[in-house]
């Protein structure tokens, strides 16, 4: 490469002629000094080298920055796995649909969902309705709440476990802002590393769910006197009435 550009710079400053030798010229033609470089490409720049670094590094960020607040899910993944009752299950489900989401905000569904708002407020009610229904749930378990609310809580089905993550996941509209709106316009910056950018958000949801669901799982033991879960099922209820509150009174943009 390096004598490649000296030779080219020698040809360049005598005329069109080879470098002296001798007292005399030799000529080296275009053509030759052509396959002395190879084709003209760009080089590639380091955002191009090091997908790693620039796209998934900042998906990991992003995508952890919006997992830790407490919501329905989260909320309702702690209770869970202080019970120690279907963790895997809540876990997978939670991960996969969030791995869904941000594939499809990568992909453009979150352009789709800026021209169909009735989308989001049909959403925002069934959200609303559910989330009341689940408080009410909360604080007649904290009502009742005794020492053996481990037993209690293993003896929901697991059809019941997965319609209640569902629903906590896809009644509520900001998982689309969130997620699906705001985690794909920032990712689709990244031109062709969107995807590297995805993979970094999904390792986060991963790693978030996995690590809560498994280390209230281990502080299980600590954590089996009634007046625990009373004021756990309590504060559960606070934070589902909290929300069901914030979507019926936030204005979504139109678009």
């Amino acid at each position: 490469m390096f004598w490649g550009f000296g030779l080219t710079t020698i040809v360049s400053t005598t005329g069109g002629k080879g470098p002296v030798r001798n007292g005399r010229s030799f000529h080296l033609s275009s053509a030759f000094v052509g396959r002395l470089h190879g084709p003209r490409t760009e080089p590639l720049s380091i955002t191009h080298r090091l997908p790693i670094v620039f796209a998934y590094l900042p998906g990991l960020i992003t995508g952890g920055s919006l997992i830790v607040a407490i919501g329905a899910q989260n909320a309702f993944l702690i209770r869970q796995g202080l019970a120690k009752a279907h963790v895997a299950i809540i876990v997978a489900i939670c991960s996969l649909a969030d791995a869904l989401l941000i594939l499809l905000g990568i992909g453009g569904l979150g352009k789709i969902i800026e021209t169909a708002p009735q989308v989001l407020e049909a959403v925002r009610w069934f959200g609303v309705a559910y989330l009341i229904w689940f408080a009410f749930g909360s604080i007649k378990s904290a009502r009742a709440a005794t020492g053996m609310q481990v037993d209690a809580a293993a003896s929901v089905t697991r059809n019941q476990i997965v319609r209640t993550t569902l629903a906590l996941t896809f009644l509520n509209p900001h998982v689309y802002l969130d997620t699906v709106l705001f985690v794909g316009s920032v990712g689709n910056n990244f031109g062709t590393d969107r995807w590297w950018f995805a993979a970094g958000a999904i390792t986060a949801s991963i790693t978030w769910f996995v690590g809560v669901g498994f280390a209230t799982s281990a502080a299980a033991k600590f954590v089996t006197r009634a007046s625990f879960w009373r004021i756990l099922d309590y504060s559960i209820a606070v934070v589902m009435v909290a929300l069901a509150l914030t979507l019926a009174l936030y204005k979504f943009a139109s678009g």
